[in-house]
């Protein structure tokens, strides 16, 4: 289903102007760009956009009040700067699934005005994820060793000891 026609069955016979949550989940959006949401959508909050194969921010229209943002599993590789003029009071943004090589690509986010403010942000992103892991990982394995290298030097005093 094209994403123009998952909005028109999203609202439900409501105005866009009344409409607080919005799932274009699993939908089809032409050459990789947003389709049919527009600046009348101006009490979202949550948008999720997950699946859609989009790959460009750019036709995203200004969203003021919108909190969360769901953009995981797609084909978005940059552009996210628009996010920081487009939505100011973001404050969840998922972006795990994505092209995203390294994280200068998310340095645009730095510049919103919540970053500002020191608020919080909730940026996911797997790969992040994953080096977590495995930092957690070697530490615990590490202490793992210093352990066993203390009980064994233990050993070596208790011997030492008896002879």
């Amino acid at each position: 289903m094209e994403m123009k026609k998952k909005i028109n069955l999203e609202l439900r016979n409501r105005s866009p102007e009344e409409v607080t949550e919005l799932v274009l989940d699993n939908c089809l959006c032409v050459n990789g760009e947003i389709e049919g949401l527009n600046d009348t959508f101006k009490e979202l909050e949550f948008l999720s956009m997950a699946n859609v194969e989009l790959s460009s921010l750019a036709r995203l229209p200004s969203l003021n009040k919108l909190r969360k943002l769901e953009l995981s599993d797609n084909i978005i590789s940059g552009g996210l700067e628009v996010l920081a003029e487009k939505c100011p009071n973001l404050t969840y943004l998922n972006l795990s699934g994505n092209k995203i090589k390294d994280l200068s690509t998310v340095e645009a986010l730095m510049e919103m005005k919540m970053m500002k403010r020191k608020r919080k942000m909730k940026l996911v992103h797997q790969k992040d994820m994953r080096k977590r892991r495995r930092k957690r990982k070697m530490r615990m394995r590490m202490k793992m060793k210093m352990k066993q290298v203390q009980s064994w030097e233990r050993e070596k005093r208790k011997w030492a000891s008896h002879t």
